[in-house]
């Protein structure tokens, strides 16, 4: 299948979003400015203005003088740059591979996109006469490079569609700007009376490479496909992603199931081929009112299986709203891994271990209910500082590089920080008979220790800690400890670390 190219262009860009913001403009002739050497220039006209003879790259002072009702406004830097930006995301329902096309374009990439549509007629006709509802004064050409796409759309006054491999037909009426030529080649092309492409497209490459240099000879080819012209895209696709176009705007939940369902068939079947499953998924719809909205899901382990996926996705449909409806959905694997075969079982295991599928499959209901930032796995660290003694494993593939102590009991819950309580202690190196901890106090009637924690001192210098576990009259158990040791008089410092289940 050839490429197929489309090229837009917005006429009066940034005068028709000023329209559309300050409709009172709508019926006046209006101008943009901005100092250039010191003088206030013209940068873009609206078609009022135009039709009176004012163009871009004018003296302000000239054109008020040919239209003294003339509205000057002072231009916004970037704002061209900013505009296309956002049509081109918007433009995303029609082609994946858009780039903005600086000052006032966008190129598309449409191959393979234009039969969802009917046809190339159908395609251009639905972007154009939206964009036009829009309030852009926009024209549009098809063709098979993006250079004849170019021209066509700017120069031509013929029908905007260029049959496959017609481009060279195409181009030869056109003058010599439609190749996208530098300013001092176009003057240099007129002045020897080249008018139009064909005067000059049968001379010899190094005639025309030594009269006009590389860049022109660079343009000529990539407007007749003999040189790739690669595109600055917007969003480069992920190597993962389906899209789904909509012949009619989807509204229910039921119809965001079924896309949901299609997109996850064809996507998993892609990477079951390549032995590969995803970690993160990323549903897209595009409203009817230019809006995007989106679920994301995550996986704790790499899978393709379908119907695990759709249930993740399931959860997150409630907060899809489609409003007028949804066009386009687009479903992207931004992370994926290799997935191991799985052996089929000739008996179930009595255990199940963390590479139990389902027991990834159930962290990942969990993990979409609650978020995955409440589930955490943590793993030892040769440590013997407690708050030094264990990490947050990154996922259920990470393996302990060291084996979790059980000499000593340690509580369910440690603390991320030590917090101060007060204490009273009957004599020296006791626990504590009563502790306050948040306004609350608690009277011990069982304790053991203490168990002396030295501080790593190739770390950090400071005091030893001696550890206690008590249990109140609630039979609620703590793990507190006296930093330092205990100074004649006074009960020391002490600190509640963690909670025993």
């Amino acid at each position: 299948m050839s490429k197929r190219f489309l090229s837009l262009w917005f006429r009066h860009l940034t005068t028709d979003w000023l329209t559309f913001r300050r409709p009172e403009l709508k019926d006046a002739p209006f101008v943009f400015v901005a100092p250039v050497r010191g003088r206030m220039v013209v940068t873009a006209a609206n078609v009022l203005a135009e039709v009176q003879g004012i163009t871009a790259g004018m003296a302000a002072a000239d054109a008020k003088a040919i239209v003294l009702d003339l509205q000057v406004i002072d231009d916004i830097p970037g704002k061209s740059a900013k505009l296309l930006q956002a049509l081109g995301e918007w433009c995303i329902r029609y082609s994946p591979l858009i780039a903005v096309d600086l000052p006032d374009g966008l190129i598309l990439d449409i191959s393979g996109c234009a039969h969802l549509w009917g046809g190339e007629r159908g395609y251009l006709k639905e972007i154009v006469t939206r964009l036009r509802s829009k309030g852009y004064d926009v024209r549009g050409a098809m063709a098979d490079t993006v250079g004849t796409a170019w021209a066509v759309a700017r120069f031509a006054k013929v029908k905007p569609i260029i049959e496959s491999a017609r481009h060279t037909d195409a181009l030869l009426s056109l003058p010599p700007a439609a190749l996208r030529l530098e300013p001092v080649i176009l003057e240099r092309l007129q002045k020897l009376g080249f008018y139009r492409i064909e005067s000059f497209i049968g001379i010899g490459r190094s005639v025309l490479r030594r009269r006009f240099g590389q860049g022109f000879l660079l343009r000529l080819d990539q407007a007749l496909g003999n040189e790739e012209e690669p595109l600055q895209l917007l969003q480069p696709p992920e190597p993962f992603s389906e899209r789904l176009p909509c012949l009619e705007p989807i509204r229910t939940a039921t119809g965001i199931e079924i896309a949901i369902k299609t997109l996850l068939e064809n996507l998993c079947l892609r990477l079951q081929g390549e032995g590969k499953g995803l970690r993160t998924a990323i549903l897209k719809g595009y409203r009817l009112d230019g809006q995007i909205i989106q679920a994301d899901i995550g996986t704790n382990r790499a899978t393709h299986n379908i119907s695990h996926l759709f249930k993740l996705f399931e959860l997150k449909i409630p907060l899809l709203e489609p409003d007028l409806g949804i066009e386009l959905f687009t479903m992207e694997a931004p992370k994926i891994e290799d997935v191991s075969p799985e052996q089929e079982a000739l008996w179930s295991p009595e255990e199940c271990g963390l590479e139990d599928t389902a027991l990834a499959e159930l962290l990942d209901k969990l993990a979409n209910k609650i978020g995955a930032a409440n589930i955490h796995r943590y793993l030892p660290q040769e440590h013997y500082w407690p708050e030094r003694s264990t990490k947050l494993a990154l996922s259920l593939k990470e393996k302990p590089q060291t084996t979790w102590r059980t000499g000593r009991p340690r509580p369910a819950l440690l603390l991320p920080k030590p917090e101060r309580i007060k204490v009273s202690a009957p004599i020296p190196d006791y626990p504590p008979m009563v502790f306050t901890y948040k306004n609350e106090t608690h009277h011990i009637r069982r304790s053991d220790g203490p168990e002396r924690i030295e501080r790593e001192w190739w770390l950090e210098e400071g005091s030893h800690r001696d550890y206690y576990q008590v249990e109140d009259r609630e039979g609620r158990r703590y793990w507190l400890f006296r930093s330092g040791h205990y100074a004649e008089g006074e009960p020391g410092e002490w600190f509640i670390h963690g909670f025993f289940a």
